[in-house]
């Protein structure tokens, strides 16, 4: 670098822009300056590396714990301009999702569908994650914009069905005068649960996404499919009359979507941790490298045959 020039914020690069020091299974990258970040680096030493090179490259590792995507190349400067939005967004996912899944499970006598919870569905779920999926929009992060706010969207959903002004269920009541006893029928329970199923569909494409980012992404994602099917279900047989059976399908798709709220809490106290530069970092299980990605595979095969 220039001795003359004044240090400046550098840009983060795809690291196919480097030249590797080493094996992609050790996740550390250098640039042409001798520049490098990687897991194991502190919150301080990454920020210090940043201001003193004029190109910086991180590590999927690294880029995972701080985004929830999968390292790609970007125009602009404004990551490290702006604040990571990651976090704000898997809180509105693990404080919207978590109380739920206690009441599906009816810890301390709770149930009625977690209808106690419907300004957490507004506020906190929809508001948050939607907002955090817009701010993952600028700064070019497709995968993490899209799953925020969809699963926004689904909060607003159950928000909104579960708010009487919007007459979800009342369009079902037997009874004009007694809407909300359109939530106890059969076509009402069969009806919604083909949304609860294609939003299963929709978090199974995502599990097959996270196999390019970590387990912990992959937890989150497979507890929210089998928390969405097996809500489906709960749904169906209810409008069967198989109660029992609902209730115990019910209890199974609060459980994992426990799990999916721990995995949750899980990354958002790693992203928490690293904005304050805490000296402890908690590993998120970086698997990025098992599943080479398209761009990299086209690379290595443009290789071998320029070798040839």
């Amino acid at each position: 670098m220039d001795p003359e020039k004044k240090p400046s914020i550098g840009s983060v690069k795809h690291r196919d822009g480097f030249n590797a020091t080493a094996s992609d299974s050790e996740h550390t990258y250098v640039d042409s300056n001798g520049y490098h970040l990687n897991g194991d680096d502190s919150s301080s030493e990454a920020l210090q590396k940043i201001r003193t090179a004029n190109t910086v490259n991180i590590s999927p590792e690294l880029f995972e714990k701080l985004y929830l995507s999968p390292q790609r190349a970007v125009k602009g400067d404004l990551r490290s301009t702006f604040a990571n939005p990651t976090p704000i967004g898997l809180l509105g996912f693990v404080l919207s999702l978590s109380p739920l899944a206690c009441t599906l499970m009816g810890w301390r006598g709770a149930g009625e569908s977690g209808i106690a919870g419907v300004g957490s569905y507004y506020f906190i779920g929809g508001m948050l994650m939607t907002l955090g999926g817009l701010l993952e929009f600028f700064l070019g992060n497709t995968f993490s914009f899209v799953v925020f706010c969809s699963y926004g969207g689904f909060w607003f959903t159950l928000g909104s069905t579960l708010t009487p002004s919007f007459n979800a269920y009342g369009a079902y009541s037997p009874s004009a005068s007694d809407p909300s006893l359109g939530l106890t029928t059969a076509k009402f329970h069969a009806s919604y649960g083909f949304f609860l199923l294609f939003m299963g569909l929709l978090s199974l494409m995502y599990l097959v996404c996270a196999l390019r980012t970590n387990l912990v992404f992959v937890v989150i994602f497979l507890g929210l499919f089998l928390t969405f099917v097996l809500l489906a279900g709960s749904y169906w047989t209810l409008a069967l009359a198989e109660s029992v059976t609902s209730e115990r399908l019910q209890v199974a798709a609060g459980a994992w979507g426990l799990i999916a709220t721990i995995a949750g809490w899980w990354i958002f106290f790693a992203q928490m941790l690293a904005s304050v530069d805490f000296p402890l970092e908690l590993p998120v299980g970086d698997i990025s490298h098992l599943i080479k990605g398209q761009s990299e595979r086209k690379k290595m095969r443009g290789g071998k045959k320029f070798e040839a």
